[in-house]
């Protein structure tokens, strides 16, 4: 009998760092053995919707994510499946026709800003981890990553930064520290991090919290 994959939750907010954390995790832990799941992934498609509609959505809220299909896809995976993971295209912000194949592994990482926020996800996390970073730090590395890789102006990530990112961060994102089973801060040396997180994945129980 196979034993189950250990699920991990990285949840923080945006630009805290947990994309970095969990690429450095998977890297620290040995080839083949950890898969990442981006959340960010299960956005539902808005092709239905005209694009400057599209731009004006809250993307900060749990009802953006399309999380029945994500803890659907968990499930498989934790039991040795196989999934076809949804391509998102954060620039027209819409589903691409083609999936990605993701095979299993003995760990599986999924990672995104409302991981921890969602009661069904939690109930299947085998470890919580926060990554906590200032308000600052977050909209700066927002905003590199936007203009940089998704194509947005600089004055379109600030607006919505302000209107959703933030006010969605204190009313779902930030609660959720107090619920991790480990913190780690997105602003100190990236290493440190990794090691906390390797060291407690180590130590975690397999389906710890699946019945």
């Amino acid at each position: 009998m196979s034993v189950a994959s250990l699920l991990v939750g990285i949840g923080g907010g945006s630009g805290s760092g947990k994309t970095a954390l969990a690429m450095g995790v998977a890297k620290a832990l040995p080839a083949g053995q950890v898969v990442v799941i981006p959340a960010d992934a299960y956005y539902r498609d808005l092709g239905h919707l005209p694009p400057e509609e599209r731009a004006g959505q809250n993307f900060d809220e749990p009802a953006a994510l399309d999380n029945e299909r994500l803890c659907d896809h968990l499930g498989m995976l934790v039991t040795g499946q196989p999934i076809a993971r949804p391509a998102y295209d954060f620039a027209t912000h819409t589903r691409l026709a083609d999936p990605v194949r993701v095979l299993s592994a003995p760990v599986v990482i999924l990672e995104g800003i409302l991981v921890l926020a969602l009661p069904a996800l939690r109930e299947i996390l085998d470890l919580k981890v926060f990554v906590a970073a200032s308000e600052r730090t977050r909209l700066s590395r927002r905003i590199a990553r936007d203009v940089g890789e998704r194509g947005r102006t600089r004055e379109s990530v600030e607006a919505q930064f302000s209107r959703h990112t933030q006010p969605m961060h204190d009313r779902h994102v930030a609660p959720c520290e107090a619920r991790a089973d480990v913190v780690v801060s997105g602003e100190e040396e990236p290493a440190r991090a990794v090691e906390r997180v390797v060291t407690s994945i180590l130590a975690a129980p397999r389906a710890g919290n699946r019945a």
